[in-house]
């Protein structure tokens, strides 16, 4: 036994489709509906200009840092830091 599906029933599954497919795509959340986790909000209370020849690991171990500095820092790229880059070394994650 086949079942027809109307035009506008079958229009209806298609531009659902298309709105999961570019809501994955985007990676935005829509509703409660996320993929992921919350990402954590750094709030930064001090922070140190880059200077020459300065690493993340100095910067680290100049202000006594751990790990939690690339949680206040989260887009840091350790490989492309930069004169004049702003850092944070003293702050919170929520």
């Amino acid at each position: 036994m086949a079942v027809i599906i109307s035009n506008k029933s079958l229009n209806l599954v298609l531009m659902l489709c298309l709105f999961l497919i570019i809501s994955f795509a985007e990676g935005k959340q829509i509703g409660d509906i996320g993929f992921g986790g919350v990402k954590a909000t750094a709030r930064c209370q001090k922070v140190y200009g880059v200077e020459a020849g300065d690493t993340c690991n100095g910067i680290m171990a100049k202000f006594k840092l751990t790990a939690h500095f690339f949680a206040i820092n989260p887009n840091i790229n350790c490989n492309t830091i930069f004169v004049g880059q702003w850092l944070c070394i003293a702050g919170t994650t929520k």
